[in-house]
């Protein structure tokens, strides 16, 4: 029997889901393609950008990760067209034929056509993006500690958030618990100095996706914590060294952190009628592009609007791209024993955010209750160090956690990169 090649473009929740769960299954051969070689932990992407995890405790080699299955197979490159008509992908790294095409590319950070925002603010979608920030944050503090132009130093004494969903509203709490807890050990020049955290979104409440008492809950918490929330307040641009508002108000700061929305990738060799809202392809209840002969998406890149209880589709969740990768795997194999196919429904188990130290809130489905507080963080924890992929990770993260909890912290206060040399005020680091 000949073995059908499963391609999947994109190692994160969904792609990775996938692949492990056709680990080993007779009559299929499944290769995953991805611009990186290893897959990394979005959710705690924030606490490597804020030094308290190192990259190696949310992420994993590919390679390492698929040891001991002998039909997954791993590929480096990029996608760069898809040609229907002859089932190949065209890559950065060569061509590749499938007989069924998964994609699982996931989100990029939207900037909403506002060019000088994609220029100058900074973005949590990557591990580059969140070694950029750390970089990015520990090098405004060296600067600090000698600028001596008050104007300057007003500006860098500002940090702006935009996005008061779970990302922005986690990375708003870790460095208010920063400057709480540790920026004044850190740096003693700053003893008599105020940082300001601004937390900013256009709607009319932090974590709109959750429940209200979640939503009251997080303002408190952030606003105890000193952070300033403002609220229907929509970014419009980023300029010389100005936040800019729609409504005509702007702070000074040099430093902006965009976790405002995202969009879904577009492809060369798809039809344009195969895109929904935000660039996600539509998809039946089998994660089946419509239009397209075996060709799949799964996670965020998708919309999937046949599951009765989500009809407008399913909110970007990790939890979501999981649920969809295992359901298409099952489907994958029912169709090499020619039984019939499972319609995907998405088992929702609630939503969490972390806020800062035992501060937290989880809306539960099971039993329908929320959360906040003390036990909400430890749910919190306990949810994402089971979701690393890897025994190593959880080890490590859970290492570094304990660490903190206990006061001695996490010494990822390293740059990446030398510090420039007759530059002091530029935000480049030399190679």
């Amino acid at each position: 029997m000949q073995e059908k090649h499963i391609v999947i473009i994109g190692g994160g929740f969904a792609g990775v889901n996938l692949a492990k769960h056709l680990g080993n299954e007779r009559g299929l051969r499944v290769t995953l393609v991805d611009r990186n070689n290893y897959n990394f932990f979005p959710p705690l992407l924030y606490q490597v950008s804020t030094g308290m995890l190192d990259i190696s405790s949310i992420s994993i080699p590919f390679r390492t990760l698929f040891i001991g299955n002998k039909n997954l197979f791993f590929r480096i490159g990029e996608l760069e067209e898809i040609v229907p008509d002859e089932q190949k992908v065209i890559l950065s790294t060569g061509e590749v034929r499938y007989d069924a095409l998964v994609l699982a590319t996931g989100t990029e950070s939207n900037y909403f056509g506002m060019e000088n925002i994609e220029k100058n603010a900074l973005p949590m979608k990557t591990v580059n993006d969140a070694i950029k920030l750390r970089n990015y944050l520990l090098m405004e503090g060296e600067k600090y500690t000698f600028c001596t132009d008050e104007v300057e130093r007003r500006k860098m004494r500002n940090i702006v958030i935009s996005g008061a969903g779970p990302s922005g509203v986690e990375i708003a709490g870790m460095i208010a618990e920063m400057r709480k807890r540790k920026l004044r050990e850190i740096y003693p020049e700053l003893e008599n100095e105020r940082l300001n955290i601004y937390l900013v979104d256009g709607a009319q409440t932090v974590l709109s996706s959750m429940s209200e008492t979640s939503q009251k809950y997080t303002l408190k918490m952030l606003k105890k914590l000193g952070v300033i929330v403002k609220l229907n307040t929509m970014v419009s641009d980023f300029t010389d060294d100005k936040v800019i508002f729609k409504d005509g108000e702007a702070i000074e700061t040099k430093t902006l952190i965009w976790t405002a929305g995202v969009t879904a990738l577009k492809f060369k060799g798809l039809p344009k009628d195969c895109y929904g809202k935000a660039n996600r392809l539509r998809v039946d209840a089998f994660n089946k592009m419509e239009h397209c002969e075996n060709i799949y998406a799964i996670g965020d890149t998708c919309i999937q609007t046949t599951d009765p209880n989500f009809p407008d589709g399913h909110p970007q969740l990790g939890s979501v791209a999981q649920q969809q990768g295992k359901a298409l795997a099952d489907n994958f194999v029912a169709m090499t024993k020619n039984k019939n196919l499972k319609p995907f429904r998405y088992i929702d188990k609630g939503t969490m955010a972390i806020i800062g130290d035992q501060k937290a809130v989880a809306d539960m489905t099971f039993p329908k209750i929320t959360l906040t507080g003390w036990l909400a963080w430890f749910s919190w924890l306990f949810v994402h160090l089971f979701l690393l992929v890897s025994y190593r990770n959880r080890f490590r993260t859970f290492w570094n956690w304990f660490n903190a909890y206990l006061g001695k912290g996490q010494s990822q206060g390293i740059m990446i990169g030398k510090f420039p040399k007759g530059a002091p005020m530029t935000n480049k680091f030399e190679e």
